[in-house]
């Protein structure tokens, strides 16, 4: 009876609501499968096999429907894709050591940000409810950033910059979605996402900071279970980005962004899973903060 009750339930459920649910779990174990690859190679090159699943998927659905666009755009689309790498480089490397919930919070943030870059650079107006959002992101910030310390941790300034970085990546999409077909902006993504890679893994073999171990690399060959991890990793990943913008594509933006924040949920349950320990009293106070932020950015649209 219980689960007649919940397929009803599910049923009722707005398409574009049901889509970005399903997406914000399908995203949540794309980051535990990253975090378990993480324990056998570097994040550099979780962030390659991340982006090459996707380039091949996405290419052959290029191959099947030729890209529809008038383009114009080449560096703010390589801009695109730069941002991106980077932001993914950062907040891969924060989900292979501090906990998935955390890292998922960080990344979250990017809404704030975006509100603000799409005011500065595009002239889009905030409105008093979306300045009351930033100021409300910005405490929470500070609580997941942990205000008792004596400064920012190296993994506050990476995740952070997952926050920053992917802001930067989605203003310009404001701007490409003009030009260039949804695809193509996407492959720009993931096509920079495998190449630099492979640059960076040339890189590391003659430069060794300790430091920089967030863009450096050894590429090892996976062996055994990590291949399935790499592998289903690239899969999920590819298939939330699809049911993100199918959702986008059925139900208000608002409503849309708002449901996406259950990432978050969804990130700690399975980190727990995985042996993380649950938030503490000002992250989970820094995660409500953020949340709420980020749905009254994204009704304020």
């Amino acid at each position: 009876m219980a689960i007649i009750a919940f397929m009803k339930y599910i049923n009722k459920l707005d398409r574009g609501v049901l889509y970005m649910l399903i997406a914000s779990f399908t995203f949540a174990i794309m980051g535990a499968f990253a975090k378990l690859a993480s324990e056998s190679m570097s994040s550099l090159e979780v962030v390659f096999f991340r982006n090459i699943a996707g380039v091949i998927l996405i290419s052959y659905a290029v191959y099947k429907k030729p890209l529809l666009q008038k383009g114009g755009k080449p560096w703010l689309l390589f801009f695109r894709g730069f941002m991106g790498f980077s932001a993914l480089l950062a907040f891969f490397y924060n989900i292979a050591h501090i906990p998935l919930g955390d890292a998922m919070t960080y990344s979250k943030t990017s809404p704030i940000f975006t509100a603000l870059f799409a005011f500065f650079f595009l002239g889009e107006k905030i409105g008093k409810k979306g300045w009351v959002a930033v100021f409300i992101g910005f405490v929470g910030i500070v609580f997941i950033t942990n205000p008792s310390g004596v400064g920012l941790s190296k993994y506050d300034m990476l995740g952070l910059f997952s926050g920053v970085g992917a802001a930067l990546a989605y203003t310009s999409i404001r701007e490409l979605r003009s030009y260039y077909d949804t695809r193509a902006i996407v492959l720009s993504f993931m096509g920079v996402g495998t190449l630099g890679p492979i640059v960076l893994f040339g890189v590391s073999a003659f430069v060794s900071i300790p430091e920089l171990d967030f863009i450096l690399g050894e590429f090892v060959v996976p062996e055994g279970i990590v291949w399935f991890y790499v592998i289903a990793m690239g899969v999920f990943a590819t298939i939330s980005q699809m049911l993100m913008t199918k959702a986008y594509g059925e139900t208000k933006a608002g409503i849309v962004g708002a449901v996406s924040y259950t990432n978050i949920l969804f990130s700690i349950m399975v980190g727990v899973m995985l042996g993380d320990v649950l938030p503490s009293l000002a992250m989970s106070f820094g995660i409500v903060l953020i949340v709420v932020a980020g749905v009254l950015v994204a009704n304020s649209k």
